[in-house]
């Protein structure tokens, strides 16, 4: 009988972090497709990018929010690349700084045909706030199709996720480019990471 390989086996292949853009010069040139995560600081966005790939280390987890302050750009398999956007709503970066990094993920989802979908992570722990519809408005105005993904689902009840899925989708409805399908996750438990990793999937294959 014809054995059949784990379609997540590709999550377990090398990871390799290949370039750091602070500008839209440095942003490097490749055909791979792309899958971008996004979301303020804090929310988890590290921890889920080294959950994703089986890693402790790939992506720089922090105690001080806000230390990413590039687009990070990662080679799975060389089969596509997971792009690591500046966090955003940390209240010490100075405005010039949250225009320039603003300014620079702006160019960078409106010039990348291959970026396929654009992740924003919010915290389940807490209601949608200004900064998250803001950032929404935002994707929209770049025309590039964008999924909530919910982190840290493991620190909250399951009355309050369907009541935070609810309030979210709700406003979801009102964003043209927002996909309807709410991704609900957690790094520590691992619930949901394999229904991301089958979007991934269906995006890059």
């Amino acid at each position: 009988m014809k054995t059949h390989e784990n379609p997540y086996i590709i999550f377990s292949r090398e990871c390799k972090f290949i370039a750091g853009a602070a500008n839209i010069g440095a942003i490097p040139h490749t055909h791979l497709a792309e899958v971008a995560f996004v979301g303020r600081s804090n929310v988890g966005k590290s921890s889920l990018l080294n959950a994703i790939v089986n890693r402790n280390s790939l992506a720089r987890i922090s105690q001080n929010p806000g230390c990413t302050r590039q687009i990070n750009f990662f080679n799975l398999a060389d089969a596509c690349h997971l792009v690591d956007l500046p966090g955003y709503g940390f209240a010490r970066t100075s405005k010039v700084e949250k225009e320039m990094w603003s300014q620079l993920i702006f160019d960078y989802l409106r010039g990348r045909p291959q970026l396929k979908r654009v992740f924003l992570l919010l915290d389940s722990r807490h209601k949608i706030k200004e900064s998250d519809i803001s950032t929404m408005k935002f994707l929209d105005d770049c025309a590039v199709l964008y999924q909530i993904v919910l982190t840290k689902t493991d620190k909250i009840s399951v009355t309050e996720l369907a009541e935070r899925q609810k309030a979210i989708a709700e406003q979801a409805q009102k964003h043209g480019a927002c996909h309807p399908i709410i991704l609900v996750t957690s790094s520590k438990s691992k619930a949901g990471l394999n229904t991301l990793r089958d979007e991934i999937l269906a995006l890059i294959n």
